[in-house]
C-alpha cells in the first residue's frame, strides 16, 4: 500500500481545489446575503482542504492530512458561531443583507 498519486492526478486534485476556492471567492465578493457569504467561505475552506490532502498524499507525508482534521474542526466551530451570529442579526433587523449592517451604530 505504498502507492503515491501520479503527477497528473495531483494536477487534477489541485485544479478541483482551485475551482472550489475560486467559486467560493466569486460568491463571497458578488453576493450580499449573509448566509450565502458564509457558505462561500466554507467552500473556500474545502478547496484548500482538497489541495492539502492531495499534496500530502503525493509526498506520502500524512502531516497535511492531520492538519486537515484540525482545519475542519475549526471550520465546524466557526460555522456554529457564524450561524448564531446570523440568527442574532436577522432578529435585530429582519434582513440578511450585508449592506444593512455596513453602518452599525453603537
Amino acid at each position: 500500500m505504498n502507492e503515491t498519486i501520479s503527477q497528473v492526478a495531483l494536477n487534477h486534485y489541485l485544479l478541483a481545489g482551485a475551482l472550489l476556492f475560486a467559486l467560493g471567492l466569486i460568491g463571497f465578493v458578488a453576493r450580499r446575503n449573509l448566509i450565502v457569504i458564509f457558505l462561500c467561505t466554507e467552500m473556500m475552506f474545502q478547496g484548500i482542504v482538497v489541495s492539502m490532502v492531495a499534496f500530502s498524499r503525493y509526498h506520502m507525508n500524512f502531516d497535511g492530512q492531520v492538519f486537515v482534521i484540525f482545519v475542519l474542526t475549526i471550520a465546524a466551530a466557526e460555522a456554529a458561531m457564524a450561524l448564531g451570529l446570523v440568527v442574532l442579526l436577522f432578529r435585530r433587523k429582519q434582513t440578511l443583507d450585508a449592506d444593512a449592517w455596513s453602518s452599525m451604530k453603537g
